[in-house]
């Protein structure tokens, strides 16, 4: 039989390959997303306090020792705040531009730190955070233009003002498709910028939803009500047609001719975005980049964040991004 031009693991996919344990913690996932109010519910201010303070499915954020940092945006008199995070030992080669996810209204530059932690300690990086504006006090392209403005000014100015040169973009959630956006726009005001590569985590880069969003009946941390209820409040009035844009959904972008960086795509198979790292993945792929994915058996949405111990997942794709970050360096 004739082997097949586009490969994947199928195995990833069946049930017999999700770890008990990670089953048993999805249980737990399952019963704090049926009994939580929804975001829009209770309103986004409120339930971003929630997130702050532990009373949502996902983890309470740790606070460490990152600096607060402020990039020039394209208003005037307005900055975008920034987390900094640098490795323990104070001595880095590099500069990670981080991007949070939270669907685009919810979490922050300040919610990440064990993450960015992780990143400049294990990549001997110095980690930037962007802190975008959300939605719906602010939306669409408020927040892509912060992260555009921000990638912009990196390229520009880290060396001389951060003491190391930007070398990749990395993001999750809305921050992975925030991170796609922020890199293409790059391409054009920067082409023939050095960029090492970028991290995908389970980014979503057709905001009208792909296949696995249309069919997914979990209840897994982001559902298709979850989503659709960000999607009107970050791109009110718009229709299917201009949600398709390649300036709002990157799938629709044209790749062809681009000399595009290696990208790492990381989800997990019960993600109802699993069909947004596929596609982007194959595009990216078609497109001649160098191309990493990885599937992790039954890891829900945002399952970074959760603890290893009971997210199995969660420790091996850091340890396959950090190896990403530091095959890279230059």
């Amino acid at each position: 039989m004739e082997q097949s031009d586009l490969r994947l693991d199928a195995s990833k996919f069946r049930a017999e390959s999700v770890p008990q344990v990670t089953k048993d913690y999805n249980d737990e996932i399952r019963k704090a997303t049926l009994s939580n109010p929804k975001w829009w519910e209770v309103g986004a201010q409120k339930y971003r306090q929630m997130r702050l303070n532990g009373e949502t499915p996902l983890p309470k954020p740790v606070e460490l020792n990152g600096t607060p940092f402020e990039i020039p945006s394209r208003d005037a008199g307005r900055k975008i705040p920034c987390r900094i995070m640098k490795p323990e030992n104070g001595e880095f080669k590099h500069i990670i531009m981080h991007i949070h996810g939270g669907g685009w209204v919810l979490m922050s530059e300040k919610a990440y730190d064990p993450l960015l932690k992780t990143y400049a300690d294990g990549a001997s990086a110095l980690v930037i955070s962007i802190g975008y504006r959300l939605a719906p006090e602010d939306p669409f392209p408020a927040g892509p233009d912060d992260c555009r403005d921000a990638a912009d000014w990196l390229a520009d100015h880290a060396e001389k003002e951060l003491g190391a040169p930007l070398r990749y973009i990395t993001g999750d959630s809305a921050g992975g498709h925030l991170t796609l956006i922020a890199y293409l726009h790059l391409a054009q005001t920067h082409p023939s910028f050095p960029l090492n590569g970028l991290v995908l985590i389970y980014g979503c880069f057709d905001l009208t939803k792909l296949p696995t969003g249309f069919h997914y009946s979990d209840s897994l941390i982001l559902t298709p009500e979850i989503y659709d209820n960000y999607i009107k409040v970050i791109c009110p009035g718009l229709s299917t047609s201009q949600l398709k844009s390649p300036h709002i959904s990157p799938l629709y972008a044209r790749l062809e001719g681009m000399k595009l960086p290696p990208a790492l795509f990381v989800c997990g198979t019960a993600d109802m975005l699993a069909d947004d790292t596929a596609f982007m993945a194959v595009k990216w792929q078609m497109a001649g980049a160098e191309t990493l994915v990885k599937f992790y058996p039954g890891a829900p949405h945002g399952f970074l964040s959760f603890p290893p111990e009971k997210m199995p997942a969660a420790g091996e794709a850091k340890e396959v991004i950090l190896g990403f970050f530091n095959g890279r360096a230059k």
